[in-house]
């Protein structure tokens, strides 16, 4: 195991001798202590972790959550935190990010009209839909603009202009809250709107997309138009999250709600509803998570009086407030 870094070593919890202790032998990925969890996030705003892991295989990784569940330490998963609020109090315990070590995309098979090919968690998505195009490998054009990495898209089920992961997916492997591996085949499994359907404390590992064949060029120009439409329709340059709620049953889209309910370009503090876009709330530049979080409440409170709709976070919030 590394030297912690960024960290005071005054700082460190009390259960910090422990971990070395039970993680010395096999941990050879990079460990910080007390880190700022605000760069690793697209909003750019929360607290510390107690404890930031990068682990660089996946039997570390089994090791670490089972060392982790013997001292009574908690985890939590980050992917690229394109989809995430971390409160302002940061998040007890261990957070593990799967990076670059992580990160393969590899054709493990074909037929005439597909090929199968396997991601793992830590790749961005934005890579995954590159290297698709130098393929010949459609399917995954609705995903071009898309940020994060496989791992957060998986769970999130992430989605746009009527497509989601669930529909290139063939299997996903995953990683209990016990460190035990296994692979299931998505018809066994229970994805809805921006949800695998596992419980807490499964990991994904990589997954196993089927894509269709076609022309490098025909991809690339479906994919720079999408681009080009998300680039119009959403707010650039400002720290976000992407769509910040979930669209609720019937005609209305979140954002055609949350206009009608004249709150584009509300704030509080550096949190402000996007005069763009308004399913965003975006961070102007002096945002904290409370401020976010706040704003997330007013908007719900105005729709839900104005429409009788209460509208759910499509964004994950974590840690303390």
């Amino acid at each position: 195991m590394k030297t912690p870094v960024g960290g005071e070593q005054g700082a460190i919890v009390p259960w910090a001798s422990v971990f070395r202790e039970e993680m010395d032998d096999f941990l050879t990925g990079d460990v910080s202590w007390n880190t700022s969890l605000a760069g690793y996030t697209t909003f750019k705003v929360g607290g510390k972790a107690d404890l930031l892991v990068f682990p660089r295989r996946i039997h570390e990784l089994s090791l670490l959550i089972q060392g982790l569940r013997k001292i009574e330490v908690p985890w939590t998963m980050l992917g690229r935190g394109s989809n995430v609020v971390i409160g302002d109090q940061g998040v007890a315990g261990a957070v593990i990010i799967l990076d670059r070590d992580f990160a393969a995309i590899e054709q493990i098979g074909e037929s005439d009209n597909s090929a199968l090919v396997r991601v793992e968690a830590g790749c961005g998505l934005a890579r995954l839909v590159n290297w698709t195009i130098r393929k010949g490998l459609g399917g995954l054009e609705f995903a071009a603009g898309i940020p994060g990495s496989i791992g957060g898209a998986i769970v999130m089920n992430a989605g746009a202009w009527q497509q989601e992961m669930k529909d290139v997916l063939a299997a996903v492997s995953i990683m209990d809250e016990k460190g035990t591996l296994r692979a299931r085949r998505v018809e066994e499994m229970h994805f809805s709107y921006r949800s695998w359907g596992e419980k807490p404390g499964q990991i994904v590992l990589e997954g196993f997309f089927r894509l269709p064949k076609d022309d490098p060029a025909s991809i690339k120009k479906r994919c720079g138009e999408l681009r080009e439409r998300r680039k119009r329709s959403q707010p650039r340059h400002v720290a976000n999250a992407g769509s910040f709620f979930k669209n609720p049953p019937g005609p209305k889209t979140a954002g055609q709600l949350i206009d009608e309910a004249g709150l584009k370009g509300r704030s509080i503090g550096g949190a402000m509803v996007s005069p763009v876009h308004a399913n965003f709330i975006v961070n102007t530049g002096t945002a904290t998570a409370r401020d976010i979080l706040e704003l997330m409440r007013v908007v719900q409170e105005t729709v839900q009086r104005k429409s009788g709709i209460k509208l759910e976070p499509e964004v994950k919030i974590l840690g303390l407030p």
